[in-house]
């Protein structure tokens, strides 16, 4: 069966032939790309035909860094993504215990930073509200999470508790935990945490499948694959789910980097990779390299500053020592694995391009399609290092606005002079660097669409929850802007490389595979809203997988 769209705009990222307005589709493949006259030529008498009205028709959108079966997860359970202030979150707990009196846990999160004075939340509240049964609910990001009394006693995390290595338990003045574990200590109430089922994860993905299709969204690269913070291991799910037929999907797993272990974690991590499959392949590694700014252990070059501004002797922390990480890349490279770095501080930057380097120099040329995640912070000497070493630039363009969160918790931390240096997204494609798009779902909205506006207008878009902070519609930083064109290219081709199918999809180009997303606008039209956008038909490989 051909289907034929025409009668719009076809955006492409086709460097030959950048716009259309036609494309025909047969046998889940791109059969045909031009105007509307001359697809109707190739096309012959389609089967099916669809009046896109105006409407743009792009590659099917990837996104690079999310983590979809821990975000749907949250959503399903006591989710705390909406809530505006500590009262909100307190009461969005109190309703989901009073609605779920059978669960032995409490389990949810998406607490911001921004709820809490002095960004901290405290368990005696939590106490109150739900005192009976343990809660863990992780902030936003992933790197802290709120616990009641109950939690700690179930772990054992009392005075005389020691911060594991690469963690630290809040306490107050007199030692006592005070309700927040970040980083590491999470694992201390995630080893007694009641593990999801197969079913639960299934679900779970197929539940983020189809809101991912809702934007367009046609493949992803699920950003830990392994347990972490209390989240369980996805890979099985992935396996069973693709196995089935139920993820329609492109996805890469990147597999969970241990940084409680070395180099002998090599052996499993080849084991867990296995052959590729219709829809799935964990053919990459997640290395996380720091943690966030807002906690202190964003690895930085030049110390973090005190409430007076000045310099403290905190510079964060590397979780992989910087030889140990050139080893071990080194070795992963020399495996087959891409290796996925989170690094937010200037410091975890340069560590992980020298890792790279380090792999480069010891090993047979190939292509290794590395990327560091976040970027938030690049020192300017690194900048070029990014195109010279072949490393992609994956970025989360949501965060680049002024929030409360950035303005009031991150930017006295560095400084006028650092604060005003982040997230340098135009530097880094000036330079010749690859870009790649994700959202990080649930740390922020899986909405790529959100994204895209904040990476052209470097301002919050209007309508989400930061929209009313006093400072959302001053641009951040606005030289880093990018052109909408970038963005979605990002999105698109870039994101299809890093996740290794850019021989498949990226593109609108006859051959490729009808990877597609027709939007419910003009998208480059003078007035278009970007970041309302949404998907009324979703193809992958010709299938249509969501319709309104």
């Amino acid at each position: 069966m051909t289907l034929v769209l025409h009668g719009g705009r076809v955006w492409t990222g086709d460097p030959r032939r950048p716009h259309a307005t036609a494309v025909a589709v047969a046998g889940g493949r791109i059969t045909a790309v031009g105007t509307d006259a001359e697809v109707r030529r190739a096309a012959g008498r389609p089967a099916e035909t669809v009046d896109l009205a105006g409407r743009t028709v792009v590659p099917g959108l990837q996104d690079a860094h999310i983590h979809p079966v821990w975000g749907a997860l949250e959503a399903l359970r006591c989710d705390l993504t909406g809530a505006a202030d500590a009262a909100g979150c307190l009461a969005a707990v109190r309703e989901y215990s009073a609605a779920h009196p059978g669960q032995p846990w409490i389990r949810g999160g998406g607490w911001t930073m921004d709820c809490f004075p002095g960004g901290w939340p405290t368990r005696e509240p939590l106490d109150a509200v739900a005192p009976d049964r343990p809660v863990f609910l992780p902030n936003a990001d992933h790197h802290s999470a709120w616990v009641n009394s109950v939690a700690l006693e179930r772990a054992g995390i009392d005075a005389a508790t020691p911060d594991p290595p690469a963690g630290r338990i809040e306490r107050d003045a007199t030692g006592r935990p005070t309700g927040v574990l970040h980083e590491g200590a999470m694992d201390l109430v995630a080893r007694v945490l009641p593990q999801d089922t197969a079913e639960d994860q299934v679900a779970a993905l197929r539940h983020a499948q189809a809101q991912l299709f809702q934007y367009g969204i046609t493949g992803w690269q699920d950003a830990i694959v392994g347990a972490y913070g209390g989240a369980g291991d996805t890979l099985a799910a992935y396996h069973r789910a693709d196995a089935e037929g139920l993820l329609k999907a492109r996805v890469t797993g990147a597999l969970w980097w241990d940084r409680n272990r070395g180099l002998e974690q090599l052996d499993d991590l080849v084991a867990r990779r296995g052959e590729p499959g219709h829809r799935f392949w964990a053919g990459a590694v997640k290395v996380m390299q720091d943690g966030v700014l807002e906690t202190g252990t964003g690895a930085l070059l030049e110390p973090y500053l005190d409430s007076c501004g000045c310099a403290t002797g905190n510079l964060g922390h590397s979780n992989v020592p910087a030889e140990l990480l050139a080893q071990a890349v080194t070795r992963l490279d020399a495996a087959g694995f891409q290796v996925h770095f989170h690094a937010i501080g200037d410091r975890a930057v340069r560590e992980c391009l020298d890792a790279v380097e380090a792999a480069v120099r010891a090993n047979a040329a190939r292509d290794r399609r590395h990327h560091i995640a976040h970027v938030q912070l690049v020192d300017d000497t690194d900048i070029g290092r990014f195109a010279e070493l072949g490393v992609a630039a994956n970025v989360q363009s949501l965060w680049a606005t002024h929030h409360q969160q950035t303005d009031e918790l991150i930017n006295p931390l560095l400084g006028e002079r650092r604060a005003d240096r982040q997230y340098p997204f135009r530097r880094l494609l000036d330079s010749g660097a690859r870009l790649a798009g994700g959202s990080d779902w649930p740390v922020t909205t899986a909405d790529p669409w959100q994204a895209m506006h904040v990476a052209v207008h470097r301002t919050e878009p209007p309508g989400s929850a930061h929209a009313e902070w006093p400072d959302a519609h001053r641009p951040f930083a606005p030289e880093e802007r990018l052109e909408l064109t970038d963005i979605l290219r990002a999105y698109t081709a870039g994101s299809a490389w890093v996740n290794g199918n850019d021989d498949e999809v990226g593109l609108v180009r006859e051959g490729m595979a009808a990877d597609l997303a027709v939007l419910d606008r003009d998208l480059f039209a003078p007035d278009a809203y970007v970041a309302g956008a949404r998907s009324v038909l979703t193809l992958v490989a010709g299938e249509a997988v969501h319709a309104d």
